[in-house]
């Protein structure tokens, strides 16, 4: 009768765990979408941190790269995503630009998304051809308020921060520029380089190659601080202009009603990723500064970005798609 007892006892406590094992997280491969194509910052981002979480929590993480729609393709995927942390996407500030650039998304950033964690941010700098007398951004701001329209500027496209930086300019610095869209920033630095436009507005590691070899000039890192990818480089603020602050910055989220557990464990692994010594040795050769936070942090910085793009957009009178 006792060994009854006693097996029934250990029976039931094995029962009793049983929750306790199906509740650890995860206790399968994660899946991170990245919304651009192979190749690009994201790229290098996504696929880095994935592999290191995938070392320390015993799981693969499946990069899914899924381009479409100017990122939004990827995103809405992972909205749509089941609400458990599994599926996650790799976001650049086009969840904060999106709203106001496109008159109907099939998902809605602030309702379908769960923020996990800020990831990290490449600093933008401004650059002009050498043909253009401007040596410092007060400068530049001077003579294109002597001649309004004189000076254009090229882009990746509209919409980007690539497009918005300058708009932002113009509407700080009270000046008017031309707006000349490429197919991508690659494309915008050949044309800034053939002379074809005077200004471009990129990310600070593409730029210092063509800087530190004269081909073009950098006026200001559009930053609080300056980048060490072009530490000689002075910030807008240093350079005269206050409020011009405009990285690219990358953030992970997941699809809303995510428990909290989930999201607070995936926060964990995120931030353990990224304070390792070999992604930021990997991330700082390629002027990717690591900037995790926490999910509220995360969210309360979506929406400030999503409120200042939206001024962006509206004042540049940059129409809805």
């Amino acid at each position: 009768m006792k060994a009854c007892v006693v097996m029934c006892g250990v029976a039931y406590c094995f029962a009793a765990a049983l929750p306790l094992f199906a509740q650890v997280f995860p206790s399968k491969p994660l899946r991170l979408i990245l919304p651009f194509p192979p190749g690009g910052p994201t790229d290098l981002l996504g696929r880095t941190l994935g592999q290191k979480m995938a070392e320390n929590i015993g799981h693969a993480v499946i990069i899914d790269n899924r381009p479409g729609a100017g990122g939004n393709l990827g995103v809405e995927l992972a909205a749509k995503s089941p609400p458990d942390g599994y599926t996650m996407v790799l976001s650049s500030p086009l969840i904060s630009i999106s709203p106001s650039l496109y008159s109907r998304l099939n998902y809605d950033p602030a309702k379908d998304l769960a923020p996990i964690s800020l990831a990290a941010t490449i600093q933008n700098v401004m650059i002009v051809h050498p043909s253009v007398p401007a040596k410092t951004l007060k400068e530049f701001i001077a003579m294109a308020k002597a001649s309004p329209g004189k000076f254009n500027f090229g882009s990746g496209g509209s919409g980007t921060t690539s497009h918005l930086a300058p708009e932002l300019l113009k509407s700080l610095a009270k000046i008017n520029m031309v707006h000349v869209p490429f197919k991508g920033t690659g494309l915008g630095m050949i044309g800034l380089m053939s002379g074809q436009v005077d200004a471009l507005f990129i990310a600070a590691p593409i730029a210092a190659p063509q800087v530190n070899a004269g081909k073009v000039r950098a006026l200001a890192v559009l930053a609080e601080k300056r980048t060490a990818a072009l530490p000689q480089v002075p910030t807008a603020k240093e350079a005269g202009l206050d409020d011009f602050v405009v990285p690219i910055w990358y953030g992970i989220l997941t699809s809303t009603g995510t428990s909290r557990d989930n999201i607070l464990k995936l926060n964990s692994e995120i931030a353990k990723a990224l304070g390792s010594k070999d992604v930021g040795d990997k991330f700082a050769s390629a002027g990717i500064d690591p900037t995790p936070t926490s999910p509220e942090q995360f969210a309360a910085f979506i929406r400030s970005e999503t409120v200042r793009y939206a001024k962006v957009i509206k004042d540049a009178g940059i129409k809805p798609e």
